[in-house]
């Protein structure tokens, strides 16, 4: 069996639903353990826009998780108490479901994903980076960069910034039809040049790098499935 990914987002429009969805990233923490079948799990925040500044959006929270395998994952994600409780508050949600291709790094310590697809068709890259507080102003300076260009890159079918911590805790993720154009941005432009600056600079105590096999989605975002427009096996 393969270990499957989830990433699951909530968009809260009532205001009483955005303060619920705020107490959550206390409360959820002593809920999501209790999910049968969950291993490594995080909550997340979002950033104003696609998430990618450090100012927070109090309408967009995030779940991230993993499952011994995708038939696993599906089942608690549609019926386990914690997800049920999120999607009655929720405007709108969705969830992608991932297999780890390749990770580099940590994650608060720990190697929460593990290898096992393989890299076709569809793609989806996460970086998570603890910035430390003395350079959080100049990394900050660089994201508002990027994420123009990568908002401008039609080969881009998703993309969100969320995080644990406000302004610290960064986590992009992105998903790109294949390898070659996921390579392509990464390679370019701002993006290439940031990522220059973090090993100059030495920016962050802490970092993950993972790509992902793209396998299946749950529910809608703005609408419609991101994944509608990409080749799905």
């Amino acid at each position: 069996m393969s270990q499957i990914v989830s990433l699951s987002l909530f968009r809260f429009d009532r205001t009483q639903d955005r303060l619920w969805a705020f107490a959550m990233m206390g409360f959820a923490r002593l809920l999501l353990p209790r999910t049968p079948d969950i291993g490594f799990w995080k909550l997340c925040g979002s950033g104003t826009g696609e998430g990618f500044t450090p100012v927070p959006n109090f309408g967009v929270y995030a779940i991230l998780a993993t499952w011994p395998d995708h038939d696993t994952a599906r089942t608690r994600i549609a019926s386990a108490p914690i997800f049920e409780r999120y999607r009655s508050h929720a405007a709108e949600d969705w969830t992608v479901f991932l297999s780890p291709t390749s990770v580099k790094g940590e994650w608060a310590g720990v190697e929460p994903f593990h290898t096992g697809a393989d890299e076709t068709g569809p793609l989806a890259a996460l970086t998570r980076a603890t910035v430390k507080p003395s350079i959080a102003a100049q990394f900050w300076k660089r994201v508002p960069d990027i994420s123009s260009v990568i908002g401008q890159d039609q080969n881009v079918a998703f993309k969100i910034g969320i995080g644990e911590v406000p302004l610290l805790h960064q986590v992009t993720f992105s998903i790109w039809p294949d390898a070659k154009r996921m390579a392509n941005f990464a390679r370019t432009g701002h993006h290439a040049d940031a990522i220059r600056a973090v090993r100059d600079n030495d920016w962050f105590r802490e970092e993950l790098y993972a790509r992902f096999a793209v396998k299946s989605d749950y529910g809608t975002w703005n609408g419609a499935s991101p994944l509608a427009s990409l080749d799905m096996p």
